[in-house]
C-alpha cells in the first residue's frame, strides 16, 4: 500500500515538474515582431509593464484562467518574465485551443529560436 502511494506521489511530482520546466517544442523564440495578423499577450504582472509597445492585450497568468476568453482567436505572440510563466501560460493556452505562434522573454536575448542566457 506504502508502495503505491509513494508511486503516485513520485508520478504526481514528475508530472508536475514537466509541467514547469520542461520546454515545449514547436514553438520559437523571437523579438518583438510586428505582424500585423499576430496578437501579443503579456502574461507579466500589471505593475510591470511599459517596457514593451504594441502589447494588444495584458492578462497576468494569475488571471488567465478567468480572462481567457476576452483573447481573440488569432495566432499569439506571448510575453513573460521568465521561462516557468512561458510554459505554463503556453501549454494552458494550446490546452484551450488557441494557436500560439511564438514567444518572448524580457531581458533575455532570443538567436534564431534559442534563449540565450536561460
Amino acid at each position: 500500500m506504502i508502495i503505491y502511494l509513494l508511486s503516485a506521489v513520485i508520478v504526481l511530482l514528475c508530472y508536475e515538474l514537466f509541467r514547469r520546466y520542461f520546454p515545449i517544442k514547436g514553438i520559437t523564440c523571437k523579438n518583438r515582431i510586428g505582424e500585423k495578423d499576430i496578437v501579443i499577450l503579456d502574461l507579466r504582472d500589471y505593475n510591470e509593464k511599459g517596457t514593451l509597445k504594441n502589447v494588444a492585450m495584458q492578462i497576468p497568468y494569475a488571471y488567465l484562467r478567468r480572462h481567457y476568453s476576452e483573447i481573440p482567436d488569432q495566432s499569439l505572440h506571448v510575453v513573460a518574465n521568465d521561462r516557468m510563466d512561458i510554459n505554463l501560460g503556453v501549454r494552458f493556452l494550446l490546452r484551450k485551443g488557441y494557436s500560439v505562434s511564438s514567444f518572448e522573454i524580457i531581458g533575455c536575448a532570443c538567436k534564431g529560436g534559442i534563449i540565450d542566457g536561460v
